[in-house]
């Protein structure tokens, strides 16, 4: 068995990975790139009108055989989540190939194409897989486990041939609401010798959490803020961290206040119900739904349709703000508020720290500091901390550590012997 990184050794974001037999070659996600070589943020418009050729030597797409251009196709691409660091490449790939992702995660992706103008999962490519539930490709034996991140569905996969097993992480935590899922994989995989544990560690290096809130302690911290806000409190996060959307849900029954979701939360909530704890958008549910301008510009009338029997109007929102948790996109503040935020609005911010420098959340903060409000960070991450890296692959106990997914590889060798540091496109063979 052998693995090559195309993209991934010293990055966060864009992960491309083969693993090949002497038959065999599957790719494990296809990301778009986040940051640019000098490390500033990657834009994905730089893109348009640019042929594949164009891209590969731009360094956008990672040169894979087979898989952007005319060469021998891999088998497939197993898709570890919906994030567009691990799928954002996947339309641009060889329609042939197929796709093994998730429900879940076909189910994130359609909604990121209805909202976000992103590619949902193409059905005729689409191969679906269940946690826990092996199948073959070629001379490879696969088992997809559930773990716990931002984007709901995701999967780890182990992958077993040639007498060798590896497995992936792909993006996991340990600290999410569903805690057990790391138990069940240490449970799975920990008595199979794993070779090669490709592990991700967004935590390593300089300003990065060793160890932070998990959700749980999040969602304490909510509620507080909750509780003493003088007026509406505005959420914002993305709606396909379903972990997060709990976590302001149950804020809301525990402080007395209607959560008031934007069609795009409340079409994840929809998808979702049936397979995660999670009530459906109604107003049974405590749960109202805001057809903010952004969306009522798209002129999505079946969603729209879905969801108008539970709609509130803004006005409504307006007259009893602190009845009201509200999820808020920083364009709502021109094209729904007119450039005016409700007196002593709070504002929960749920994303990276890093996006704060945009000029979007600038503008939202000066607004919020015009009528008296106060702009707040209340986020835990979506990636495994530092100690729980340690701590998870000590259970697991590996022959071998080969680092992705994070710009200090070097930052596993502080804590383990056995890490085996790869350059992007070199090959490595299993032994």
């Amino acid at each position: 068995m052998q693995l090559t990184i195309y993209r991934g050794t010293k990055e966060i974001g864009g992960s491309c990975v083969e693993v090949a037999t002497g038959s065999t070659r599957i790719i494990l996600d296809a990301g778009l790139p986040l940051v640019k070589p000098d490390r500033e943020p990657f834009d994905p418009k730089v893109m348009l009108g640019k042929s594949t050729a164009a891209l590969i030597d731009e360094k956008v797409i990672p040169n894979v055989p087979g898989l952007f251009t005319e060469a021998k196709s891999p088998d497939a691409i197993l898709l570890s989540h919906s994030h567009l660091d691990h799928a954002g490449l996947l339309h641009l790939t060889k329609p042939e190939i197929p796709i093994y992702a998730t429900s879940g995660t076909s189910k994130m992706m359609l909604a990121g194409a209805v909202f976000s103008r992103q590619k949902e999962l193409e059905r005729a490519r689409h191969r679906e897989v269940s946690a826990k539930e092996t199948f073959s490709i070629g001379d490879m034996t696969i088992t997809p486990f559930a773990v716990d991140h931002s984007s709901f569905g995701s999967v780890a996969y182990l992958i077993e041939a040639e007498g060798k097993r590896l497995l992936y992480s792909g993006d996991i935590r340990k600290h999410g609401r569903k805690p057990g899922m790391a138990r069940d994989l240490v449970a799975e995989v920990g008595p199979m010798n794993i070779d090669v544990l490709l592990m991700e560690g967004t935590h390593f290096g300089p300003g990065r959490s060793s160890k932070g809130l998990n959700e749980f302690e999040l969602e304490e911290e909510i509620v507080g803020h909750i509780k003493n806000a003088p007026g509406i409190v505005l959420a914002c996060f993305s709606p396909i961290d379903v972990d997060r959307l709990v976590t302001y849900y149950r804020a809301c029954q525990r402080t007395g206040r209607t959560f008031v979701a934007d069609a795009y939360a409340a079409f994840v909530m929809h998808l979702v119900a049936s397979e995660a704890s999670i009530p459906r958008p109604t107003r049974d549910s405590g749960v109202r739904v805001y057809f903010n301008q952004a969306f009522e510009n798209r002129q999505l009338t079946s969603v729209r349709e879905r969801f108008e029997p539970d709609r509130i109007q803004l006005a409504q929102v307006l007259a009893e703000p602190t009845k009201y948790l509200m999820v808020f996109r920083p364009s709502m503040t021109e094209l729904d508020f007119a450039n005016v935020l409700p007196a002593s609005s709070r504002c929960l911010y749920s994303y990276w720290k890093g996006y704060l420098e945009k000029p979007d959340w600038v503008e939202l903060r000066e607004s919020l500091s015009q009528v008296g409000g106060d702009f707040i960070p209340a986020h835990a991450s979506g990636h495994i901390y530092v100690e729980d890296i340690v701590e998870l692959v000590r259970e697991i106990n590996p022959k071998q550590i080969v680092p992705i997914h994070t710009f200090e590889p070097t930052g596993f060798q502080q804590h383990f012997a056995n890490v085996q540091l790869l350059e992007d496109g070199e090959p490595y063979r299993i032994g």
